[in-house]
């Protein structure tokens, strides 16, 4: 009878202990702002976690200006952090070199490799390894309002930079809209994406073996152009305090002509329920400059990680798996275009958002990447700073672009 009891009481405690093992709390980092909304994400954990019934995961949103010092902060707080962050594709330097995240090159299938858009590994990718996977495919689109575009008489949508601006003083002159363009020009980090954007469009660079050379060619006339837009009355003044979301309910409001933005405002600002302009609103691949490129993207992308201080890393990696798996992408397609290739010619994806996967197709493959450094964040901080100030005749772009240059070589960036 003892032997009997001892037996039971080492089987119960190997079934509480499964129990125990099986009742797990992840804890899961998302951005509030663009993309998949707050709702679609819990809904995919909905759906997650009825497929794991032992699996509970807690999001946390935040916008994206809070996101990366929430992942900094909960990194040196330790296991009281989070086991699954969304992070940008400008941090994996930093990340990798801090040890914030797990290094999963070794959990990623070849097949998986070669079905996603290669532009977007380079969202979670140093030095040929990987530290995440990709989840939100982005660049910048220019959108247009077609029925501004017919009244001032034109005909097709702007081939180049230039042809934005021309069009623009139509509109402008034919007095539809008092300031026809629209950007995200505010002191963010959405300004160094619009600035890429045209540094890629001039055939420009940011460095060259280590030096800068965004101060020269291609990167000085993507500055040039941004504050001649503004000097010639083209280009919204409050363009240099906005951000994405501003950017879409001035164009929503029909207050905008054109405007550059994300994937996920094609389908709001063509809601009715929160857009006065829909049904007129149209897309395309951001213009080249006719000489060095006919199309111009940046890589916006983002990816999901597992914390090297996650408690559950296996767990957390099932959890990275499923919301980046092609039937979750595919499934939520409306606001965030799939990371997956194949995903493009389903009609279902394709389905009320033809022109918006059209355009991808072209400017997917073109997208530029901002520098991939270790300390990203002190030189995006610089050149925020600095091309604002030339945006505002503080300082003429070319010194404006002289000063981040001369910060750069004084501390020495890697």
């Amino acid at each position: 009878m003892k032997q009997f009891r001892t037996l039971t009481l080492v089987l119960l405690a190997g079934l509480l202990g499964f129990a125990f093992a099986q009742n797990v709390k992840l804890k899961a980092l998302f951005m509030e702002q663009a993309a998949y909304s707050n709702d679609d994400v819990r809904n995919m954990i909905a759906d997650f976690q009825a497929q794991n019934p032992g699996i509970t995961v807690e999001p946390e949103f935040v916008s994206y200006e809070a996101l990366h010092n929430k992942i900094i902060t909960a990194a040196a707080a330790g296991s009281s952090g989070y086991d699954v962050v969304l992070f940008d594709v400008i941090w994996p330097a930093e990340f990798a070199k801090n040890g914030v995240l797990v290094d999963i090159t070794d959990r990623i299938p070849k097949d998986m490799v070669d079905q996603v858009w290669p532009g977007a590994w380079t969202t979670v990718t140093y030095q040929d390894h990987y530290y995440g996977i990709p989840w939100i495919l982005d660049t910048k689109y220019l959108f247009y309002n077609q029925a501004m575009l017919d009244k001032a008489g034109i005909k097709a949508p702007p081939a180049t930079w230039q042809d934005l601006l021309d069009q623009a003083q139509k509109i402008k002159d034919a007095g539809i809209v008092q300031y026809p363009i629209v950007w995200s020009w505010g002191q963010a980090e959405a300004i160094i994406c619009d600035y890429t954007t045209l540094l890629s469009a001039f055939g420009g660079s940011f460095f060259d073996a280590g030096s800068p050379t965004f101060n020269t060619d291609g990167g000085l006339a993507a500055l040039q152009f941004m504050k001649d837009s503004l000097d010639k009355g083209l280009s919204n003044p409050a363009s240099t305090e906005s951000l994405e979301e501003d950017v879409r309910r001035i164009f929503s409001s029909g207050q905008a002509a054109f405007a550059l933005n994300w994937t996920y405002m094609y389908n709001l600002a063509n809601d009715p329920s929160q857009s006065q302009v829909a049904g007129d609103v149209k897309v395309m691949p951001a213009p080249g400059d006719g000489v060095h490129t006919q199309v111009s993207a940046m890589n916006g992308s983002m990816g999901l990680g597992v914390t090297t201080n996650s408690q559950h890393k296996d767990e957390a990696f099932k959890l990275v798996q499923y919301l980046t798996s092609q039937p979750v992408q595919n499934k939520y397609a409306k606001l965030s275009l799939p990371i997956w290739k194949s995903s493009y010619d389903d009609p279902a994806v394709a389905e009320g958002q033809e022109s918006l996967v059209a355009a991808a197709k072209l400017a997917l493959p073109a997208m530029y990447p901002r520098p991939l450094l270790v300390q990203y964040p002190q030189f995006s901080t610089w050149l925020q700073n600095d091309i604002h100030r030339a945006l505002l005749g503080q300082v003429t772009p070319q010194g404006a672009l002289d000063d981040t240059a001369q910060q750069v070589e004084k501390n020495h960036l890697e």
